[in-house]
């Protein structure tokens, strides 16, 4: 198997960078597309009390176990199958189950913090930001984690203005000048993600026929 091609989503809390990687699967209409989150790659706290477990920055890049997931990588780049942690939003840590990948020819990862990551900036061929007003991700994350992670209003408002927000503007924001790419989360990404979505089909036609990729891609 030839080197897969690794595409890297980044942006803030709740800026829709799923919504993004979907709407770009739905348009390539491609089969051979691995995506993984960086969250499932949370560290893994069982060692600590639920208490404890509250009061970790999970905006900071010391909360994600940057070491197995470019372990992981790497073996995925050299046709490697691997066990993937998944993680449990509501014990804050990982779960005890794990989920077998295989590695194929596109690999997609999404995160907050992902293009803060020198190692996992170096193996990338393309890198994407997606971006959304501050407001409007505010008001997603607090439905979001409501709804889907059993929150309640003040521990979600409390952790966004003490670590969210200023963790943003430290370390996610500023990741945005290693974009290849600024995809607007909003009816005037229509553009973008049909680029990417076309660069993805030339990409999987290139492999099925020459299992190499040009490097005039773009």
């Amino acid at each position: 198997m030839k080197k897969p091609f690794l595409i890297l989503v980044a942006g803030g809390s709740a800026s829709g960078k799923s919504t993004v990687v979907a709407a770009i699967l739905k348009k390539a209409k491609i089969n051979d597309i691995l995506v993984i989150n960086q969250d499932d790659y949370y560290n893994d706290q069982s060692n600590l009390t639920m208490e404890e477990r509250y009061l970790v920055n999970y905006d900071h890049p010391n909360s994600i176990d940057f070491k197995l997931l470019s372990k992981h990588i790497d073996q995925l780049i050299s046709g490697e199958s691997v066990m993937k942690p998944t993680y449990d939003y509501v014990a804050h840590t990982r779960s005890e189950k794990f989920e077998l990948i295989e590695p194929k020819s596109i690999i997609i990862v999404e995160g907050i913090l992902i293009l803060s990551h020198e190692q996992m900036r170096d193996l990338a061929d393309i890198k994407l930001f997606v971006e959304s007003d501050d407001d409007i991700r505010f008001i997603r994350r607090l439905k979001r984690d409501m709804e889907e992670r059993g929150r309640s209003l003040e521990s979600v408002t409390n952790q966004y203005l003490k670590t969210v927000k200023p963790m943003h503007y430290e370390f996610v924001k500023p990741s945005k000048r290693y974009a290849d790419m600024i995809i607007p989360n909003d009816s005037k990404n229509k553009v973008a993600i049909s680029i990417i979505a076309r660069i993805l089909r030339q990409i999987s036609k290139k492999k099925r026929k020459k299992g190499k990729v040009s490097d005039n891609v773009w």
